[in-house]
């Protein structure tokens, strides 16, 4: 069976399943692996784009700051 899907169709359908595999409590039941395999006929998912990382506060760019003191679990 051929399945003429749009390109927005295809990335509802890979999120549902992705989001179905991911969020079932059984990974290695029968169903999950059966939306496993079809999964993996879409091919290869794009890596997910890094985070991007928070700029520093006003606090954190002053030089003159001093350094943490360590917590009382390090002691």
């Amino acid at each position: 069976m051929h399945l003429d899907l749009s390109e927005e169709e295809t990335f509802a359908l890979r999120n549902l399943l992705t989001q179905t595999i991911e969020n079932d409590r059984y990974p290695l039941s029968p169903r999950i692996q059966t939306l496993r395999g079809i999964l993996a006929k879409f091919g290869p998912m794009a890596p997910a784009p890094p985070l991007a990382a928070r700029p520093p506060t006003p606090e954190e760019r002053d030089p003159s700051r001093r350094p943490r003191s360590r917590s009382r679990r390090d002691r």
